[in-house]
C-alpha cells in the first residue's frame, strides 16, 4: 500500500494512515512516512488533520534514540461510535461499538425464531437503555449495521421455526423496516461475513492477509480474507462454507451437517436430554458431557476435511475458528482440529496455522458495526497481480 502526494487524494491518504495505525496498533510519523511512501511533510499534514478531527491520540515520546524523540500515534476509541444488530435464528444481539472495537454496551434476547415484528419490538425495547448504558445520545452514533443470515428462511425445520412465518424474510427489506429506529446510515451484511469483518477490523488475528474464517453458530458459515480484505464474491456468497463436502462422516455430506450447534442439540436429544436450548456462551458447558466431547471430535474431523478442500483452491495462511461457544470449547475445538488436520494429506500444500477467533458469540453484532469502519476508514486493496 502506497499513498500519493497529490492533494486531490487527501481522503485516500488519510484512510491509508488510519488503516496502517489500526493494523500496527501505534506508529510514529517516521514509520508512516516509510510505509506510505509519502513525504514527511505530507504525513505531518495528514496526522495533524486527523488529530484535529479527533481520530488520533499521541502517546508519550520515545526517548533514548538519536535525534528528536519519536511520538507514537494511536487511534482514538472515542472518534466514532456505531450500533451493531445481529438478527439470529435463536436470538437478537445489539451492541454499541467504539472506533477501536470496544463494546460500550450490549443487550441480548433469545427467541424461538426471528420475525420482522420481533426484530422491531426488540430494538424499540432496548435501544434507549443501551445508549444510556453507553453514555451516548442517538446523535453520537455514526451509523448502524445489521448482521443477518442470508436466506434466513432456509432450514427452518432444523430450529423449530414455522416455515410460513420464515418465508416472510424472502422479500423483506430489514433496513427499510428499522430505518426510523436505528440512527445513522444502515448497512446490511451476512451474519458470518460480518463476524469475519469483526476479526479483520478489530481482532487479534488480523495480520494474515490470506485467511479463512469459520463461525460455528446454529449453522456454520464464515468468511474469506484475500490480500488484506474481506472478499464477498460477485454475489456476496464467498465464505458460505456450510455446503463444503465432508467425506466418510455418518450423518451427512456437508460441513453444516456436523460442525453446527443444531447438530449438537440433535445429539443431546438422541441421548434423552430435554434441554430446550444450549447454555449461553458465557456459561460452562460441562453439563453437556459426554455428548459435547463427541460433537467436538465430529466437528474437528469435518472441519479438517473442509480446510483441505478450501486450501487446494486458495493458499490460506491461517484458519480462524470462532463461534457462539465458550472460550474453552473454542480452544478444545481449535486444538483438536489442528491435530486432525496434521493427519490429512494436503498434497504438498503447507498446512495453514489454526487460531481462535477474538470475539465468540458477539462477533456478528460487532462485525455489523465493523463494516462501517471498513467501508469508510480502511483501504481496500486490489488482488495481487492486477
Amino acid at each position: 500500500m502506497k499513498g500519493s502526494n497529490q492533494t486531490t487524494v487527501r481522503n485516500n491518504n488519510e484512510r491509508l494512515v488510519l488503516h496502517l495505525i489500526r493494523r500496527h496498533g501505534a506508529m510514529t510519523k517516521a514509520e508512516l512516512t516509510r510505509d506510505t511512501g509519502l513525504s514527511p511533510n505530507a504525513v505531518s499534514v495528514i496526522v495533524n488533520a486527523l488529530e484535529e478531527d479527533g481520530f488520533l491520540l499521541r502517546g508519550k515520546p520515545m526517548r533514548g534514540r538519536i535525534g528528536q524523540p519519536s511520538t507514537p500515534l494511536r487511534l482514538n476509541p472515542d472518534a466514532r461510535f456505531y450500533l451493531g444488530l445481529k438478527i439470529g435464528r435463536r436470538g437478537f444481539d445489539l451492541v454499541v461499538v467504539d472506533f477501536c472495537g470496544g463494546v460500550r454496551a450490549r443487550c441480548e434476547r433469545w427467541h424461538d425464531y426471528p420475525t420482522p415484528e420481533r426484530t422491531v419490538a426488540f430494538v424499540k425495547d432496548v435501544l434507549d437503555k443501551l445508549l444510556h448504558d453507553a453514555g451516548l445520545t442517538r446523535g453520537a452514533i455514526a451509523g448502524s449495521g445489521i448482521a443477518i443470515p442470508s436466506q434466513l428462511w432456509h432450514w427452518s425445520g432444523d430450529f423449530g421455526a414455522l416455515q410460513a412465518e420464515m418465508d416472510v424474510w424472502r422479500d423483506h427489506d430489514i433496513a427499510a423496516t428499522v430505518t426510523d429506529l436505528l440512527p445513522g446510515p444502515i448497512l446490511v451484511e451476512n451474519d458470518a461475513t460480518a463476524a469475519c469483518f469483526a476479526e479483520w477490523v478489530f481482532g487479534a488475528r488480523r495480520g494474515k492477509p490470506d485467511s479463512v474464517y469459520f463461525f460455528v453458530g446454529t449453522f456454520i458459515g464464515g468468511g474469506v480474507v484475500l490480500n488484506g480484505d474481506v472478499f464477498r464474491g460477485c454475489r456476496g456468497n464467498a465464505g458460505a462454507l456450510g455446503p463444503l463436502r465432508v467425506p466418510e462422516e455418518p450423518g451427512g455430506t456437508r460441513l453444516v451437517d456436523h460442525a453446527s450447534l443444531s447438530v449438537l442439540r440433535h445429539m443431546l436429544e438422541q441421548q434423552g436430554r430435554t434441554e430446550t436450548g444450549l447454555p449461553a456462551s458465557d456459561q460452562s458447558w460441562t453439563t453437556l458431557e459426554p455428548v459435547l466431547s463427541d460433537w467436538i471430535l465430529r466437528s474437528a474431523r469435518s472441519l479438517a476435511h473442509a480446510i483441505v478442500s478450501a486450501s487446494t483452491v486458495i493458499d490460506f495462511e491461517e484458519v480462524i475458528i470462532d463461534g457462539a461457544l465458550p472460550a474453552d470449547v473454542r480452544g478444545r475445538l481449535a486444538r483438536l482440529l489442528e491435530s486432525r488436520l496434521n493427519l490429512l494429506d494436503l498434497g504438498g500444500i503447507p498446512h495453514p496455522d489454526i487460531s481462535q477467533g477474538s470475539f465468540g458469540a458477539v462477533a456478528r453484532a460487532i462485525g455489523a458495526a465493523a463494516v462501517h469502519i471498513n467501508e469508510r476508514y480502511m483501504i481496500r486493496q486490489e488482488p495481487r497481480g492486477i
